[in-house]
């Protein structure tokens, strides 16, 4: 009997339970992750959802079934399986988890050896289509169940990215929204010299306090207000399977991901000059300069796995995405959601600065709208039509991901998403916020739609 692949999007597994993905669907994915990779041991967890337990036996049975031995780490955030495949040599991972989708999605995201993504360009397909066609061959069965304790060699990893001397006296508030992020932060909390404020800490996959998305601006006072009350330095907060964080300054204020891209970029670049930096092309001028003469910014279409491809073909030492996704090349060359607040908190020590200090010039000299979201019935009209209507007269317009156009001193890009019905729209300007917000204005309006 055939099954329903309407779950496979461009890098990853997404839907509704039980309809797009349940326990038949996820035996099969198992069985055909087996039969594309041919691992002899993989590495599994999943997140805090209520389906995921469920499902991930159902993985953990195909895989068994197709005579993969299986190492289990239980409840955990994605980058943690990125982190194990890499450091203990596994032939591959698979993380279960729908991120910061609603509560009555889930998903997967599979690796192979090195934590190497697998997408549409690199498996995903044909993995696809064996569901689909849910007609495998007779397999030996046999594969055993292991558990893992990798937590403490993960922590260690990540410890390595502060001046542990440097961070006392510092206060954060830590929001992980009642997602997979608590134990971490916790593990954390017993090793960094800070004051930590915890806010939503304990992980529920009944999400109480709404779904964790810091990007909607109605989950983010919880956090603002801790900050305020608290007198702390720095607020973070995490998605659900917190491979993206998201960063406030001491004043509360959210600081788009854009410009913490510019500041990584920068502080890499001090570090080693002349590396290359891999970059998203929703929104790029402020990463562009700063990069200038320092190092080689690279453009990359949107996507995890896009990304991680690019920069491993290019060697660089860091990626980053406005939508809060940084990758590190130390890190298998994959996206963390721990990695970056820390790196953020050492600078801020090392150079005696507020977050607000860092990034004040930079948020001035390239103000942008943030993402805005619009469902639309026919999204590849739309783009041609705006490319007909902004593309005569602009300096350039060019595709590698949706439709972007640039002026001497705009530009906007837009652009279908990859996991969500929806059309997303940047726009950025040079120095002048009010043309920025004029822009905006004026292309959501000719986008019409209702807001996503």
């Amino acid at each position: 009997m055939s099954l329903n692949t309407s779950a496979f999007k461009a890098y990853d597994i997404r839907g509704r339970v039980p309809d797009e993905l349940n326990e038949d669907i996820a035996f099969a994915i198992g069985r055909a992750y087996a039969q594309f990779l041919k691992p002899s041991e993989v590495v599994v967890g999943h997140d805090i959802r209520l389906s995921s337990p469920e499902l991930t036996e159902a993985l953990v049975k195909g895989l068994n079934a197709s005579g993969v031995n299986v190492t289990h780490i239980g409840m955990c955030g994605t980058e943690e399986i990125y982190f194990a495949t890499d450091h203990y040599g596994f032939d591959g991972g698979i993380v279960v988890t729908a991120s910061h989708n609603p509560a009555d999605y889930n998903g997967m995201k599979m690796v192979q050896k090195g934590a190497r993504p697998i997408s549409g360009d690199s498996g995903l397909i044909e993995i696809r289509d064996a569901v689909g066609a849910n007609n495998f061959p007779h397999a030996p069965g046999g594969g055993r169940v292991n558990k893992l304790d990798h937590r403490g060699d993960y922590i260690e990893k990540l410890l390595g990215y502060v001046d542990l001397e440097k961070l006392s006296g510092m206060k954060v508030v830590a929001n992980p929204g009642n997602g997979a992020a608590g134990p971490v932060v916790q593990s954390l909390m017993e090793k960094l010299p800070i004051d930590f404020v915890p806010v939503h800490f304990e992980a529920d996959g009944t999400f109480p306090n709404g779904v964790p998305n810091p990007l909607i601006p109605e989950n983010r006072p919880p956090t603002i207000d801790a900050i305020a009350k608290n007198d702390a330095d720095l607020g973070v907060a995490w998605d659900g399977d917190f491979d993206r964080c998201f960063l406030f300054d001491e004043n509360g204020r959210f600081i788009e991901g854009y410009y913490i891209v510019g500041l990584l970029a920068q502080a890499f670049l001090d570090k080693t000059p002349g590396s290359s930096i891999v970059h998203d092309p929703r929104l790029t001028w402020n990463t562009i300069d700063i990069v200038g003469e320092k190092g080689n910014a690279i453009q990359s279409k949107t996507g995890h796995a896009f990304i991680k491809e690019r920069m491993r073909s290019e060697d660089a030492i860091y990626g980053g995405e406005m939508s809060a996704h940084h990758y590190f090349r130390d890190f298998a060359y994959c996206d963390s959601g721990m990695v970056p607040w820390l790196l953020v908190i050492d600078l801020m020590a090392k150079q005696d600065k507020k977050l607000s200090e860092l990034v004040d010039e930079r948020m001035a000299a390239f103000p942008c709208s943030g993402e805005i979201n619009r469902r639309i019935d026919d999204a590849a009209s739309l783009l041609a039509e705006l490319e007909r209507e902004y593309g005569t007269d602009a300096l350039s317009v060019e595709k590698t991901d949706g439709l972007s156009v640039e002026y001497a001193d705009w530009r906007f890009n837009v652009r279908s998403s990859n996991t969500e019905p929806v059309v997303r729209l940047n726009v950025e300007s040079r120095g002048s916020e009010s043309l920025m917000q004029e822009k905006t204005d004026e292309l959501l309006a000719r986008m019409g739609g209702d807001p996503a």
